[in-house]
């Protein structure tokens, strides 16, 4: 990405509050018959962000003060659906200068206990579906924790001593607070890494609106020069998006803000809980959706199957962008089929880079290879992590980012060193991607190293579930690790040696299993071994537990 000069840097709440203030009638979110308005959004925001401030949520310590890995601002949590409560629950915690970090709403109680125990969040706001997840961690939280309760029509009801979300805005002025939101202000998304736990990245507001929402001038591919300049672009006619990914990843949420700081129009299928593929293309055909965003495989073989089983009225329809995971070239093929003059973009990045490089597929264009088009941000890093090669090089070296990229993990100084190293002068992220830099310029990516699973638009880390693997009564040793599925893309496979004496069976590991992990967790499939090879070292051999559960 060029970066210009004369540059500004903006904060999210206060590009969003600009463009509102010249667009207030201008339909901001679309949820099944719910639509509000960038004026009503603005209000809601405001009076959110009073509420926050008036608890004393906010900025207590400047960036100036602080390491990469350090925040100086209240985190609010975030355990919700799709939904306007939650872009809401963003925009409100950003203009009180709080930060807003996604909850995985499929984590057992357990596995929230630890995000939360490496948050320790001032508030947590969340659907009343949750509130019997959240009253099994309450223990755990500091007493003055603030919980937002959102209505959704699950039937439970207000938990003791948490406030209704509702009722705050209707009751709080929508008067924004004193305080001025800066760039310098945090944007913090949890994700996974190779290390099997989840990890919270921190971004500088000002980077991720560039490498992440890639808030840009479309027509130079460079940065704004003003605010004035960005608004002097929104369309007359706003541009209608869908994100098929939950708000709690960061792809989800990238795509719905980079809409709300442009002028355009947010779509939530009608059922925010889950996805839907009939749903989507409803939604898409009955709101004119003109952008869709899935995840690869996952979410493009159900959408493919739906479409060709019922036809929907989809000529407003012009672009399909997946991200997060591959995308066969046999689902391009019929969803361009399906939808005569779609364009499809490939992405590959990640939550610690934000997009690297991207490939487009239109009918009849696009050669299939696995190499993206990138930018001067791009890099490829050598084995060793100490020089940026060159393109044409030999070998395979780590693909990453420079330029705008996260400060570090939260509350993590080595994994910041790590993952964020200096190279040649230059700070770079390194989110775990090989690949090489071919002579045209272009990557070629082969794949995420370590042990990460990648099934149904999830990230499965092997390290967590051999954990739980292990603790299993007789279990002597187990791996995990990833086969080809036409369901899910990749699904998670156990390899389990038994202990001496002990008998296994396939439905108490998985009873097991079920207790400590999340459903999509799960190994979908267990091979017995009499003993799971090892080197001296004690490390696992991937690459024989792979061909292993291939040929099963």
């Amino acid at each position: 990405m060029d970066v210009l000069d004369v540059a500004v840097e903006f904060n999210l709440a206060n590009v969003f509050g600009a463009v509102a203030a010249r667009h207030l009638e201008r339909p901001a979110v679309v949820h099944g018959e719910q639509t509000e308005s960038y004026g009503a959004l603005a209000n809601q925001m405001n009076s959110l962000a009073r509420f926050l401030a008036n608890q004393g949520l906010g900025c207590d310590r400047e960036r100036d003060r602080l390491s990469g890995h350090e925040t100086g601002q209240a985190l609010v949590g975030q355990l919700m659906h799709n939904s306007v409560a939650y872009l809401v629950g963003m925009l409100g915690s950003f203009r009180a200068r709080a930060v807003p970090f996604n909850l995985n709403y499929r984590y057992t109680a357990e596995e929230l206990q630890y995000v939360l125990a490496d948050a320790c969040p001032r508030a947590i706001q969340f659907h009343s579906a949750f509130a019997p997840l959240i009253a099994q961690v309450r223990p755990d939280l500091d007493p003055e924790t603030l919980l937002l309760q959102v209505p959704d029509g699950s039937g439970h009801p207000l938990l003791s001593g948490a406030l209704d979300f509702d009722e705050i805005l209707a009751s709080t002025p929508p008067v924004p607070p004193d305080c001025t939101p800066w760039p310098d202000d945090l944007f913090l998304v949890y994700t996974g890494g190779t290390t099997g736990m989840p990890k919270g990245a921190l971004w500088r507001q000002a980077d991720v609106m560039v490498s992440g929402l890639m808030v840009v001038d479309r027509k130079t591919n460079r940065e704004w020069a003003s605010l004035d300049a960005l608004l002097s672009r929104v369309r007359s006619a706003p541009v209608r998006v869908l994100s098929g990914a939950p708000y709690m990843h960061s792809a989800g949420q990238w795509v719905a803000l980079q809409a709300l700081c442009e002028g355009n129009t947010v779509v939530i299928q009608r059922d925010g809980t889950r996805f839907e593929a009939a749903d989507i293309w409803d939604s898409a055909e009955a709101h004119r959706v003109n952008a869709l965003f899935i995840v690869g495989d996952a979410l493009a073989r159900p959408l493919t199957i739906e479409l060709e089983r019922r036809h929907r009225d989809l000529r407003a329809l012009r672009l399909i962008v997946s991200g997060g995971a591959a995308m066969q070239p046999m689902y391009k093929d019929r969803l361009q089929a399906a939808i005569p003059g779609v364009v499809i973009v490939d992405r590959v990045g990640s939550s610690e880079s934000g997009p690297l490089g991207k490939r487009l597929t239109s009918n009849g264009i696009g050669d299939g290879r696995a190499v993206f088009e990138v930018d001067d941000s791009t890099v490829v890093v050598s084995e060793d992590r100490t020089e940026l090669l060159a393109p044409g090089h030999a070998g395979v070296g780590w693909l990453g980012r420079r330029g705008r990229i996260p400060l570090g993990y939260l509350n993590d100084k080595d994994k910041t060193a790590r993952s964020f190293p200096v190279v040649e002068g230059q700070r770079v992220a390194l989110p775990g991607d090989r690949g090489r830099l071919i002579s045209d310029g272009r990557v070629e990516l082969l794949g995420r190293d370590g042990t990460v699973i990648n099934s149904g638009g999830e990230k499965v880390f092997a390290e967590e579930v051999e954990a739980v693997l292990r603790s299993c009564p007789g279990v002597a040793d187990a791996l995990a690790c990833g086969r080809p599925s036409e369901r899910w893309g990749t699904e998670v496979v156990a390899v389990v040696a038994a202990a001496e004496g002990a008998t296994l069976g396939v439905d108490a590991i998985r009873q097991h299993c079920a207790r400590q992990l999340a459903r999509y967790k799960l190994p979908k499939a267990i091979v017995f071994v009499d003993k799971i090879p090892r080197s001296p070292a004690g490390k696992a051999d991937y690459r024989w537990a792979a061909e292993l559960v291939t040929r099963s």
